[in-house]
């Protein structure tokens, strides 16, 4: 998963406005924003899960050039199929959570809360599964590969620029997610809190 991916999806989604929203545009347009969140969370899930198989491979092959004294190249292989494994799960739970067509519209606000909440979880906690394990197997390759080349060729100065630019990335898509968080998930769930209320108050 590109987590740049999933936010340009939401860009290209109309932004919430949160609490003030109009409460008849938000039960016009629940049920294609519903499905178009559904979309971007299904091609987030594969997407990421299918890179993270195909980085294994990749690293599969240097490991083998590399020999038996490459075998930190098996960690960082494991790092990655177990975030890839997280997505992989994230597709069980969605499809063991999926309503069906005659629910009904307040079941179904429950349900796009619910997923919301989890999402914002995952966004908040992304450190820890996904840009750490990720910086990690970097690192594991990195200095792996620089161990197989000869001494003169090991230049600390170069490797602390590469990690240098490493942190950035990691940092830059870490300020994304955040941001993503902040500007589409928290203020749709606001919008779907007040539009539960307002069916709660009807029924």
């Amino acid at each position: 998963m590109n987590w740049n991916d999933y936010e340009a999806v939401w860009k290209r989604q109309e932004l919430p406005v949160g609490a003030g929203a109009d409460l008849a545009k938000l039960k016009q347009t629940f049920e294609a924003r519903r499905r178009k969140m559904a979309a971007t969370l299904l091609v987030r899930d594969l997407l990421e899960s299918g890179t993270g198989m195909l980085l294994c491979i990749a690293l599969g092959l240097i490991w083998k050039k590399t020999g038996l004294t490459g075998w930190p190249i098996g960690l960082a292989m494991a790092l990655l199929l177990g975030v890839s494994a997280i997505f992989v799960r994230e597709r069980f739970r969605a499809r063991k959570s999926r309503l069906g067509e005659d629910a009904t519209l307040l079941a179904k606000i429950e349900a796009d809360l619910a997923e919301l909440r989890h999402q914002r979880h995952l966004l908040r906690t992304i450190l820890w599964w996904y840009l750490g394990p990720g910086f990690a197997s970097i690192l594991i390759v990195h200095f792996t590969i620089a161990f197989h080349r000869p001494p003169w060729e090991r230049d600390p100065v170069v490797s602390a620029g590469f990690v240098g630019f490493y942190l950035f990335c990691f940092w830059f898509v870490w300020l994304i997610n955040r941001r993503a968080g902040r500007k589409q998930i928290e203020p749709r769930i606001a919008e779907l809190e007040k539009l539960r209320r307002e069916l709660v108050v009807e029924n």
